[in-house]
C-alpha cells in the first residue's frame, strides 16, 4: 500500500511538473498579447496565470513535503503543509479577483481600443495549454485539495480564456470595447466559487473540524453494535488533511484479558477503515465507566477527578 502510494505521489509530482512548464510559456505569451493588443481580458489573465505558476510550483511542493516521514517533532508528518499550500492558493485566486474587478470597472468608464485579432490568437493558444494541464491533472484533483487548488487554478484560466476568446469574436464584428471588461467581469465570478470552497475546506480541517462525510452519532452507533462494546465516549474525529482522516475515543468493554480486548479493537479499526475512511485511530479501553457523560467530553484545563481526589488526601 505504502509503495502505491509513493508511486502515486511520483507521477502527481511529475505532472505538476508538466504543468508549471507549461504554464510559463502561456503567461509569457499573454503577457506579450495583452500589451500589444492593450485588452484588459488578456493582461487580466495573465495575472491569473502568474498566480498559476506559484500554485502549481506550492502544489509541487507541498506534495514533496507531505510524503516526508513523521518524527519525533512533527508526530503526524506534514500533511497539513499542502493543506496551508491550498489555502494561500485560494486566498490569492480571491485577490486576483478582486484586482480584476477594479480594473474592470476603470476601463468600463472609458472603455479603449483592442486589437481583436491578436486578442483571440493568443487566448486559443492559452485556451489549449490550459486544457490539456487540467486533463493531467483531474484525476489527482479528486483526491488531493493541494492538487485541486492548483486545478482549479489552471480551469479557472481556461474558462478566462474562453471569454476571452468570446470577447473577442464580438469585438471584432461590432467594435463595442466595453465587451473586454465585461468578459473581465464575468471571469471573476467564475473563479470566485471554487476558490471560496477550497478556503473552507481548509480552513475546516486546521479548526480540526468532523470530516463532511463523517457523522459522529452514526460512527458511535455502529461502533455500539460489535460485540462486546458497551459504550463509546469521548470521541474527536478529525482530518490531518482532507484526505487523511483520524479519531480518538474511549471504548467500554467488560473486565476481560487483554488479548480479547485486542480482538475488539482490531474489529473496531476495520469498522472505522471500511465504512468512514478513517485511517488512524487511538482507542482507550477501559472497563469503568470513567464518568464522561455523551457522546464528547469537554476539553478542560480544571483538574480532573484522580487529580482531585490525590490533592485532596494531601
Amino acid at each position: 500500500m505504502a509503495d502505491l502510494v509513493h508511486k502515486r505521489s511520483i507521477a502527481v509530482v511529475g505532472k505538476l511538473r508538466v504543468g508549471i512548464i507549461l504554464t510559463v510559456l502561456i503567461l509569457v505569451a499573454e503577457v506579450v498579447g495583452g500589451l500589444l493588443s492593450n485588452s484588459l481580458a488578456l493582461l487580466s489573465d495573465a495575472g491569473h496565470i502568474f498566480v498559476d505558476i506559484i500554485a502549481l510550483s506550492l502544489s509541487w511542493y507541498g506534495v514533496k513535503q507531505a510524503e516526508r516521514p513523521a518524527s519525533d517533532r512533527m508526530t503526524f508528518g506534514y500533511h497539513r503543509v499542502g493543506v496551508l499550500i491550498a489555502l494561500i492558493n485560494a486566498v490569492s485566486i480571491l485577490a486576483i479577483v478582486v484586482a480584476i474587478f477594479f480594473a474592470a470597472y476603470h476601463r468600463l468608464q472609458q472603455p479603449p481600443e483592442v486589437n481583436s485579432r491578436l486578442m483571440l490568437v493568443v487566448a486559443v493558444i492559452g485556451l489549449g495549454v490550459n486544457l490539456f494541464v487540467a486533463f493531467v491533472l483531474h484525476r489527482e484533483q479528486r483526491d488531493n485539495i493541494n492538487v485541486r487548488s492548483a486545478f482549479w487554478h489552471v480551469l479557472g484560466d481556461a474558462l478566462a480564456s474562453v471569454g476571452v476568446l468570446i470577447g473577442g469574436v464580438i469585438i471584432l464584428f461590432t467594435g463595442q470595447y466595453w465587451i473586454d471588461p465585461i468578459i473581465s467581469l464575468l471571469i471573476g465570478f467564475v473563479i470566485i466559487v471554487p476558490a471560496w470552497g477550497i478556503l473552507k475546506e481548509g480552513v475546516s480541517v486546521l479548526l480540526e473540524a468532523s470530516p463532511k462525510k463523517v457523522d459522529v452519532t452514526e460512527v458511535v452507533n455502529t461502533l455500539k453494535q460489535i460485540s462486546g462494546v458497551k459504550d463509546v465516549h469521548d470521541i474527536h474525529v478529525w482530518s490531518m488533511s482532507p484526505e487523511v482522516h483520524a479519531m480518538s475515543c474511549h471504548v467500554l468493554i467488560d473486565d476481560i484479558p487483554i488479548s480479547q480486548a485486542a480482538v475488539i479493537r482490531q474489529e473496531i479499526e476495520d469498522v472505522l477503515l471500511q465504512r468512514f475512511d478513517i485511517r488512524h485511530s487511538a482507542l482507550q479501553m477501559e472497563c469503568q465507566d470513567c464518568g464522561c457523560e455523551g457522546i464528547s467530553c469537554k476539553l478542560s484545563f480544571e483538574p480532573t477527578r484522580a487529580e482531585a481526589r490525590k490533592a485532596h488526601e494531601h
